[in-house]
């Protein structure tokens, strides 16, 4: 199984999950989503996040509540 793209950390950014190996919380990409802002947008103003990254932070995100979902 792939590692998550998710990290936490107490020390970084007060424990708020954030994009492994970057101090950028994995909410401002729902922001810049539910803002109606595209992809490239977050990757432009964030350049330490990867675009595979983003993708497989969905994909986990994607798993998680399709598997709630079916319990």
């Amino acid at each position: 199984m792939k590692a998550s793209v998710i990290a936490v950390d107490p020390e970084i950014m007060s424990g708020a999950p954030c994009f492994a190996g970057t101090r950028v919380p994995v909410q401002a990409l729902f922001d810049y989503l539910n803002g109606g802002h595209p992809i490239a947008d977050f990757l432009a103003d964030f350049p330490t996040v990867s675009e595979s990254q983003v993708h497989q932070l969905l994909a986990e995100a994607k798993e998680r509540l399709l598997a709630v979902a079916e319990d």
